[in-house]
């Protein structure tokens, strides 16, 4: 039986600052393939390439990535201000009418990072531009020396809800994980449960109410060293099988045009 298609969102951006490019990190592909054991597809997240009923079609569930441009204000109803950097318009344009498109017909999706984030927008939520400026949290950006290793290090223990989603995939209440992120949910869409906090209360772990599909996303970086980590291989894994799931179904909710 040939393996699921995963797409993978990918981001755009200057190589060389010159020379655009659209471009997804390995690691998301390796754990994809080798933990998920589904194809890898990177999608370029622009409108004017594809449709997102094209996209849903050609797929059987989709990773939504971190990537350095944020989500613009513009997306949850807030101006646009120095502190919310950099922006993908394109990708908003693409992620997020297919995010709720995957919601309404049960296709799987898992969002990491941005992602995660984009999730959270797209069911109507909001976001705060900078975690690290708001009283009691602690700093969750990447650190900006040493090596890919020491950046990717785990750094704070992050609590699920007894008997939540979470603590089942995961067999644990309370994990630790990496931290590499500016931004966070300010107010959770509708249907959002956040069913994972880091110590400082910054949520970490959602998923949609009532939705069909898998819809785990996570805000830190499961995709590091995915196929050893305790944390992040599971969570691939059981984005693997919904995705086979979907892929063995006989009929599937019609397609609506996006």
């Amino acid at each position: 039986m040939a393996r699921p298609v995963v797409g993978i969102i990918g981001n755009s951006y200057l190589m060389n600052d010159q020379y655009p490019v659209h471009a997804g990190g390995q690691m998301n592909s390796d754990a994809v393939a080798f933990v998920s054991d589904c194809v890898p597809l990177i999608v370029p997240a622009d409108p004017r390439l594809l449709r997102v009923s094209e996209l849903m079609e050609v797929c059987d569930g989709f990773l939504f990535t971190g990537g350095r441009p944020n989500v613009h204000p513009e997306e949850y109803g807030e101006e646009e201000t120095e502190a919310h950097g950099a922006f993908d318009r394109a990708r908003d344009a693409i992620t997020l009418p297919l995010i709720r498109a995957c919601v309404e017909r049960g296709q799987p999706f898992f969002g990491i990072c941005r992602g995660f984030q984009e999730v959270n927008v797209a069911m109507g939520g909001t976001l705060y531009p900078e975690i690290r400026d708001l009283p009691g949290r602690m700093n969750h950006r990447m650190p900006p020396d040493g090596t890919l290793h020491e950046k990717f290090e785990l750094r704070h223990d992050i609590t699920f809800t007894e008997g939540g989603v979470f603590h089942g995939v995961l067999g644990s209440a309370k994990v630790r994980t990496n931290t590499l992120h500016g931004q966070g949910i300010k107010r959770p869409g509708e249907r959002i449960v956040v069913d994972g906090v880091a110590e400082d209360g910054t949520p970490e772990a959602i998923y949609v109410k009532g939705a069909p599909g898998f819809t785990l996303s996570v805000q830190w970086h499961p995709e590091w060293d995915a196929a050893n980590d305790p944390v992040s291989r599971p969570l691939f894994r059981a984005f693997g099988e919904a995705a086979r799931e979907w892929a063995a179904r006989e009929t599937r909710p019609k397609l609506k045009a996006v």
